[in-house]
């Protein structure tokens, strides 16, 4: 596993800030100490499982509020959402709804994955949300919970910080 660390200042001032800031020092921890942006399959091995889940949860919140499940689709997000236990994690964090959400969008996903999938115009892209709008009542309800699930998010990783990082003097 590597080592993740972040300074307890840092962690009580993005604290002091709310629960976006707070997880955001996570996130980025998270990122630089598998050395991308991007998460690759080597830099999962190096992360534990709730490690993994929390920047799940950051693509999905960036891609849904940005522009919902049809653009985290289209952008290459589908497998790692839809085809790993992320539903099943936020489940076992006690985020049911959001789980649910998830399972939810996985069946979309399946039906219409690999016509999202495909490279296009920006044109094209902006047919597809007219093309599946089944997702429209998916995101609607994300956007709708969005900072009470991040407030639950932000919560279970306060509760388990060692699963997360070191915390440094």
């Amino acid at each position: 596993m590597k080592q993740v660390e972040i300074a307890d200042q840092a962690l009580r001032e993005a604290a002091g800030k709310g629960m976006d800031e707070f997880l955001q020092v996570f996130v980025n921890a998270l990122r630089e100490a598998s050395g991308s942006e991007e998460l690759t399959a080597e830099a999962m091995n190096e992360m534990n499982s709730d490690q993994i889940t929390l920047l799940a949860w950051d693509t999905l919140h960036q891609e849904i509020m940005s522009g919902g499940f049809v653009q985290l689709i289209h952008n290459g997000y589908g497998p790692f959402i839809f085809k790993n236990p992320f539903a099943k994690a936020l489940k076992l964090w006690g985020l049911r709804e959001p789980s649910k959400l998830i399972y939810e969008a996985h069946t979309l996903y399946n039906k219409y994955g690999a016509q999202i999938e495909h490279d296009c115009t920006y044109d094209e892209f902006m047919a597809l949300y007219e093309q599946f709008p089944e997702f429209e009542e998916l995101d609607d309800f994300f956007v709708t919970n969005e900072e009470e699930w991040t407030s639950d998010i932000a919560q279970y990783v306060d509760n388990h910080i060692d699963n997360f990082a070191t915390i440094t003097t």
